[in-house]
């Protein structure tokens, strides 16, 4: 070797090389130190700040956040990272830079799973995903288009209601709350976007399991998303195949929906269609639209609809069951107004719920301290930005830490504690709106299925304690001692499965 570089040729080339990895080196370290960056932690060569990552990344985010400051950069892998905890920080990316703020980076399982990215939750900025948005809004999810799913509500649950009660009946000790919450959102958000329910085995799996696999597998760690040069080791992890064979399975299944809506449409009358699919079809069919409105855009569409409201519904109302256990003040209270406002009657109308001031507060409580989607969906710099006076790159990852947001003891007294109290005779709302409480999100990337996913939280829970008393099983596990913790996935749900024994409420008349 010492020989090869002796010799010229070699010697100059290895020179040469030499000379273009410094200057390389040189031109990255003057754009850096042009560049005013947000302050950022010790990072790791290669991995950056990859290791300090837990299994609980808006925790760690945070930790994180209270040593370097609410607008932080860290890099992880090769990709660098925003973290914002801060609501002021948040107001202003929404009110002055929202556009700079509103792509979404290319992650791995959601390009498969979305053919390319052709819904609206993952969608890349601009005109497409500004049209296929407005359908959501106006046509899919709007008042009075919710409005219009009361009976599919009360029907489901209804039956949630039933099986309770025959559990009560059969004097079993305790019911598994997460499941029966699952099953029945699981329910009205299939006959809501599908037109009937899919509870029994699709295939050899159920469509549910289906989905709760695809929204564990979108939080899945994945090699190609923090390295775009190593890609190729997901391949040999498994998770590639595994997202495929997923993904199959669930086109396979939205496939067969929409061609069964196309047969039955025939015979309908279209101005009677009363679910997601059949109005896409609808509006296919119309030809109105800006663009065109394929099968795979029905697809990615129905996927976004179904996917992301069984799971975020459920695992809120999870929460909240949980937090009322160990508060029993709050749970006695809530109660007293829910059968107040009912009264005697045979069911819980939607109405009601309308007059449950302190439920709307219970729900946004544990909205607040429990978001479904802590971090938000992750968002991505189309250019370069200036933030509280630091230089944003663009193609920046951006997490919005909205758990840490809602537990900043600047915005909020006693954080860390369940207090619905909180928010009597106050107008702060879930919508967006109010920075300090964005489990929806914000701006242009904002969920549109805020509406939605509140009118089944709200008439669930409002069902659920009417008709029953709840405590925990008797297994010596305290209120107090609850365990609380999480499980990271898209939606961070409660790690242990909540079981709790009901007591049918005894007052006259019954459903």
């Amino acid at each position: 070797m010492a020989l090869l570089l002796s010799y010229e040729p070699y010697s100059t080339f290895f020179f040469s090389i030499f000379c273009f990895v410094s200057v390389v080196l040189a031109l990255k370290l003057l754009r850096r130190n042009k560049y005013n960056l947000p302050p950022s932690p010790p990072k790791l060569p290669i991995i950056g700040n990859l290791h300090q990552l837990g299994t609980l990344p808006h925790r760690s985010f945070r930790t994180l956040s209270d040593k370097y400051g609410p607008l932080m950069l860290l890099q992880l892998g090769q990709t660098p990272t925003l973290i914002v905890s801060s609501a002021d920080v948040a107001r202003e990316i929404t009110k002055i830079h929202d556009v700079a703020f509103s792509n979404r980076p290319q992650i791995t399982a959601a390009k498969i799973f979305f053919h390319g990215f052709m819904d609206v939750g993952f969608a890349p900025y601009g005109e497409e995903w500004r049209q296929k948005k407005k359908i959501c809004v106006l046509e899919l999810l709007s008042q009075k288009r919710v409005g219009s799913f009361h009976s599919i509500r009360q029907e489901e649950i209804t039956e949630l209601v039933d099986t309770i009660r025959d559990a009560c009946a059969s004097k079993r000790s305790s019911v598994n709350l997460k499941e029966m919450l699952f099953a029945a959102s699981n329910n009205i958000v299939s006959r809501c976007v599908l037109g009937q329910k899919y509870d029994t085995p699709y295939g050899t799996t159920s469509i549910g399991v289906l989905a709760r696999k695809t929204m564990k597998l979108l939080a899945a760690f994945s090699v190609g998303d923090f390295f775009p040069s190593l890609g190729w080791i997901d391949v040999l992890t498994g998770l590639i195949s595994e997202v495929k064979s997923t993904s199959v399975a669930l086109d396979a299944f939205f496939d067969e929906v929409i061609a069964q809506h196309k047969r039955s449409n025939k015979n309908d009358d279209k101005n009677d269609i009363k679910d997601f699919a059949g109005i896409l079809l609808q509006l296919q069919e119309g030809g109105k639209l800006d663009f065109e409105l394929t099968q795979v855009n029905l697809k990615a569409l129905l996927m976004d609809m179904y996917v992301g409201g069984s799971d975020t519904t459920s695992t809120n109302l999870e929460w909240a069951f949980a937090e009322l256990v160990k508060n029993p003040n709050t749970m006695k209270k809530v109660q007293q107004e829910v059968r107040r406002v009912v009264g005697k009657k045979s069911k819980v109308d939607e109405n009601d719920v309308n007059e449950m001031n302190y439920l709307k507060c219970v729900i946004k409580e544990t909205l607040r301290l429990h978001p479904p989607v802590p971090l938000l969906v992750p968002r991505e710099t189309i250019s370069s930005v200036k933030l509280k006076g630091y230089d944003i790159p663009p193609k920046t990852r951006v997490f919005m830490n909205a758990w840490a947001i809602q537990r900043d003891p600047e915005l909020w007294d006693n954080p860390e504690e369940f207090l619905p109290e909180r928010f009597e005779g106050n107008q702060v709302d879930v919508k967006g709106q109010d920075f300090q409480l964005i489990p929806f999100g914000i701006g242009r990337r904002q969920c549109p299925g805020i509406s939605f996913g509140l009118a089944s939280t709200e008439y669930i829970l409002a069902n659920l304690l009417y008709w029953f008393d709840w405590k925990l099983p008797k297994t010596g596990v305290l209120m107090q001692d609850l365990d609380m913790s999480e499980m990271n996935g898209l939606t961070v749900t409660k790690k242990i499965p909540l079981h709790l024994e009901p007591i049918l409420y005894s007052f006259g008349s019954k459903p």
